[in-house]
């Protein structure tokens, strides 16, 4: 059996994000292909406790301790510095060493990383090694890109936020030409990296996915509020979301109340910002804030909205939803990367207008809520398993090694 080396910037665990669904599973169903040794930064206290349940899947483990440095003062410091400061924001030097100790005298067929974050350790610690490939929860130049697009920071923001991005590319100049395959979630982002850098052969989309033994419409049935209802669901610190969030209360939800003046929305997620805790005041809000289970709300909302502005990354909340029946109002944007169709599997709309009256539609039709969360169900269980997407891993994995003996 291959050896495999994975290397995370955090303990994926417990599953908070979306990020840490996508590298947990696909690290567990690695672990069945290949024997995995992993290495990842550990900036938790509780994630010690978490160490044994990636023992059942990997052969070795390592937590290794890791803080984030402060930001750098911008004029002093950062603006000299070669290194994106969002990258410089995850080095260490004890980390180097600790990297260095962990993988001396392993011989792996394959040396897999998480983000360009960790580029920089793997490019010291295995400088000539011929299989390194990158997994991408998001490509950070395409979102710092669409930040300024969307947000409009002001002047000094928008600066600073420039001189990373030029860094960043040139990072990602140099990865294209030494990585022997980069996986992204989306093919969002591999329009925009092919766009910027030209077509490349060694870019590999690999959706997400859900865990539908956990998301499981039969043990789950739909049990609609009595009211018209719906769900926002995700890290409710996270820039797109919050950007999302802030179009849908200021566009959307206004012109749903008007014709439904008793329409709930839900928010569920971690780390909410005061902004998004602010909502809750509003009329026709439910602010719920992290749970231990989103399952229950998935189940008795009538539909999930994605109202996102900002791509690239994941999109975990769309398939878990429908792997529950329950379905989507989305941006086109916020479901790319997965092959479910407009008027099929879900409801795609990219106006305020067009939002709404998609969101009326499913609260005025009961039948096709019913038939396009069915339709949804469907399509993630042929396609978006964590099963089906590991395996798709394994195979690319599996054809580099040969390929390059």
């Amino acid at each position: 059996m291959k050896r495999i080396l994975i290397f995370l910037p955090y303990v994926p665990y417990p599953l908070r994000r979306g990020a840490y669904q996508r590298v947990y599973h696909l690290t567990q169903e690695l672990g069945s292909h290949f024997k995995v040794d992993l290495f990842c930064l550990s900036s938790e206290a509780e994630d010690k406790y978490h160490q044994p349940r990636f023992e059942e899947f990997c052969k070795r483990v390592r937590f290794e301790p890791f803080q984030h440095p402060p930001w750098p003062p911008f004029w002093s410091d950062r603006l000299w510095n070669p290194m994106p400061t969002t990258v410089r924001h995850w080095w260490s030097d004890d980390v180097l060493e600790s990297f260095k100790d962990f993988t001396a005298g392993q011989d792996y067929d394959s040396i897999v990383f998480c983000d360009l974050v960790l580029w920089p350790y793997v490019k010291s610690v295995f400088p000539d090694h011929p299989c390194r490939v990158m997994d991408r929860s998001r490509v950070d130049w395409l979102f710092q890109t669409e930040v300024i697009e969307t947000t409009k920071p002001d002047p000094l923001e928008k600066f600073k936020l420039k001189e990373n991005i030029w860094k960043i590319s040139k990072m990602e100049r140099e990865v294209r030409e030494k990585l022997a395959l980069m996986v992204v979630c989306g093919p969002d982002d591999q329009t925009f990296l092919d766009g910027k850098l030209g077509p490349s052969k060694n870019i590999f989309v690999l959706a997400n996915g859900a865990n539908v033994s956990f998301f499981n419409a039969d043990e789950w049935p739909q049990q609609p509020t009595p009211n018209p209802s719906a769900l926002f669901c995700g890290a409710l610190d996270y820039a797109p979301n919050t950007d999302g969030l802030a179009w849908y209360f200021e566009k959307i939800h206004p012109l749903v109340l008007k014709r439904y003046p008793d329409f709930k929305i839900m928010l569920v997620g971690k780390s909410p910002t005061p902004e998004v805790e602010g909502y809750g005041k509003l009329d026709g809000v439910e602010f719920v804030g992290e749970v231990p289970d989103v399952r229950p709300y998935y189940q008795k909302a009538w539909m999930q909205v994605v109202p996102l502005r900002i791509g690239g990354g994941t999109r975990l909340k769309i398939a878990e939803g429908l792997s529950m029946a329950n379905p989507v109002v989305s941006t086109t944007l916020g479901a790319q990367g997965l092959e479910l169709y407009h008027d099929e599997h879900l409801l795609l709309a990219d106006t305020p207008e067009a939002f709404a009256e998609a969101m009326m539609r499913y609260v005025d039709d009961r039948e096709l809520r019913v038939q396009q969360g069915l339709n949804g169900r469907r399509k993630i269980l042929e396609t978006y398993t964590w099963q089906a997407l590991g395996n798709q891993l394994a195979d690319q994995l599996n054809h580099l090694t040969h390929s390059k003996s």
